[in-house]
């Protein structure tokens, strides 16, 4: 059954949310995969090991962000060429995205494969926790390829208004996650390498659900001449996506510094850190969603050349936004505590003070969330319209006021000062991109295009 969703036509709000639902299960299902790992060894391996998957969060999302970035820049052309009812421009389309996604990948996988342990060194890494980092560093990069052709697939869906696939993708993989994560951990006691291969393995089966759903689509026949290699495609292409991946990039080096200030306090703190963070997907991930849906409404309304939808979809997206950031904030300030205490065994040593630190993090980052619905709403709602270099300068932004929190809070506020890096920047970075997301818009207005 064809599930793509024409946004041209309808009431933006209903087409925006329809959109956004599906992508919001679907992340929260990504995330499962981090959260599963993390309550699994967290309780079935100890605080030493559940700390080596906290060392790794930053480094894991600098992948994780990077493919997420370029592959939906890629998706942005598919979005305008299906508004624009170009079928042969969006085939074509398709297939360069499928070449770049291979050489982006495969690049990603040979590099970072052999930094894997050195930038863990690097940031400070506890001598008692880096080899299992280490371990499970090396086998997520490993496995870039497998997540690059997820995100890619996934990606081109939803530039086609179909966000149920990978929704359902994810769903089931999610399912795969945990049986694996039981069978690997706690009965074959194979500890970070269990949990790493689980992961890799539930993201496999992903990408191929996905892959084999695109059988059901027409506009998806592809015949031998769409994938040509065109260069002036490819370099359009790469224009959308690296801008994206280097604001990921620039991002997560902010996280990186950030992540070696925190590893200085040692091991418990690192642990207590690790829970909040694995609960940081789950807090803006429905905000990611908001984000894909509004570029995907305002790539193709921009490709059908309705800009009066465009101005109209953004304002409505805002809305929802704020909505739906006040209403995650309302719930994790409620049941933050319980959740928290999932993650490791209170009566074992260290724990109840890790435990602490999570619920202390968590409670700021909630009551500064709503940055992180603006940020990435505008972010992706200039992809929309095609301007990639104004998401990427907000990244010096993030970067910028993630260190700043990070060195000089904590001289007034103590090792509680960290807890508000990941708000300031959200912020930050979301004034920045509403100031440029409106100056791009009005010259759009004057002119007709970018």
């Amino acid at each position: 059954m064809d599930h793509s969703m024409n946004m041209t036509q309808g009431d933006p709000a209903k087409l925006i949310f329809r959109l956004a639902l599906p992508f919001m299960l679907t992340n929260i299902g990504q995330q499962l995969y981090g959260i599963v790992d993390a309550i699994i060894v967290g309780r079935g391996v100890g605080v030493a090991a559940f700390a080596a998957l906290g060392a790794c969060d930053w480094l894991v999302w600098a992948i994780l962000w990077a493919v997420q970035g370029i592959t939906q820049g890629f998706s942005t052309m598919i979005a305008r060429k299906f508004g624009a009812g170009d079928e042969d421009g969006l085939r074509h389309a398709v297939c360069m995205c499928t070449w770049l996604s291979l050489i982006f990948g495969s690049a990603v996988t040979a590099v970072f494969v052999i930094l894997a342990r050195p930038l863990l060194m690097a940031l400070g890494t506890p001598s008692s926790v880096i080899g299992d980092a280490a371990l499970y560093l090396t086998m997520i990069y490993g496995g870039t390829l497998i997540i690059t052709g997820y995100n890619m697939a996934a990606a081109i869906l939803r530039a086609i208004g179909d966000g149920r696939t990978p929704l359902i993708a994810m769903g089931i993989a999610g399912g795969v996650n945990v049986v694996l994560d039981l069978l690997f951990v706690m009965a074959l006691h194979l500890g970070i390498f269990g949990a790493a291969a689980a992961t890799l393995l539930a993201q496999m089966f992903a990408f191929l659900f996905c892959l084999a759903s695109f059988r059901r689509y027409t506009i998806f026949r592809f015949r031998k001449t769409d994938w040509k290699w065109d260069g002036a495609m490819a370099r359009e292409l790469w224009r959308l996506g690296i801008p994206m991946a280097l604001e990921s990039t620039i991002v997560v080096l902010g996280g990186i510094f950030a992540q070696a200030v925190i590893n200085s306090y040692g091991e418990v703190f690192v642990a207590g850190c690790t829970a909040a963070n694995k609960l940081h997907g789950t807090l803006d991930c429905s905000a990611v969603a908001i984000g894909f849906a509004s570029s995907t409404f305002i790539g193709q309304n921009y490709g059908a050349k309705r800009l009066d939808r465009v101005h109209e979809g953004i304002r409505k997206a805002t809305w929802i936004a704020l909505g739906v950031g006040a209403a995650i904030t309302a719930l994790i300030l409620i049941f933050e505590r319980p959740v928290v205490n999932l993650f490791l065994d209170r009566s074992v040593e260290n724990a109840a003070e890790a435990l602490d630190v999570a619920c202390g993090y968590i409670t700021v980052m909630a009551l500064m969330l709503v940055g992180a619905y603006l940020m990435n709403l505008y972010r992706y709602s200039l992809q929309g319209l095609g301007n990639t270099t104004a998401p990427m300068l907000s990244g010096f932004f993030e970067f910028g006021a993630r260190i700043f929190v990070a060195y000089v809070f904590p001289v007034f506020l103590g090792s509680s000062g960290l807890f508000f890096m990941d708000g300031s920047a959200w912020w930050a970075a979301g004034i920045f991109q509403i100031l440029c997301f409106y100056r791009t818009l009005k010259k759009i207005d004057r002119s007709g295009t970018l």
